[in-house]
């Protein structure tokens, strides 16, 4: 076995096998009431089919997760003014502090993460998930793997990115 295939089975047990809290709660949260708080904070009010869309879930799943969110006073549906038939979801101010609530704590526990780690190994480790990102974006399951021409592209447009 080569050391990629050592690799793949170290990055699977660590990421799937071994999942800290703060990942199971992320992953909750990416199925359920803060993923829907997060996308209409990041992108304005949506219909319930763009929202189900984004979360690859059913409308129905979705209509019980907005009634939820009804019920505490964190969403409005309106009426599109041009599409009387269409909904539009948006967040109320409580919605707004919710997601802001999120935010910050998303970002106080990683920032102490970060802090535990140090300076240089929080760059090089963004370094890394950066490039290994970049790759997974290129190299799909069952597809082609890219060519040096393609990844050099990714690459190209990634370094324009952060600059």
């Amino acid at each position: 076995m080569g050391f990629e295939q050592e690799a793949f089975d170290r990055l699977m047990r660590v990421t799937w096998g071994k999942r800290s809290q703060m990942q199971r709660e992320m992953l909750r949260g990416g199925k359920g009431e803060p993923f829907v708080v997060h996308k209409l904070y990041a992108k304005g009010a949506m219909t319930p089919s763009q929202i189900a869309s984004a979360m690859h879930a059913t409308t129905g799943r979705v209509s019980t997760l907005l009634a939820g969110l009804e019920k505490k006073g964190q969403i409005v549906r309106e009426p599109d003014p041009e599409d009387r038939r269409s909904v539009h979801v948006r967040l109320t101010e409580s919605g707004e502090e919710r997601a802001q609530r999120q935010h910050e704590d998303m970002r106080e526990a990683i920032c102490w993460i970060f802090s535990q780690m140090g300076e240089r190994r929080t760059r090089e480790f963004l370094d890394l998930t950066t490039e290994f990102t970049t790759y997974m974006t290129l190299c799909m399951p069952g597809k082609p793997r890219p060519t040096p021409e393609q990844v050099a592209e990714a690459f190209s447009e990634n370094a324009q990115e952060d600059a």
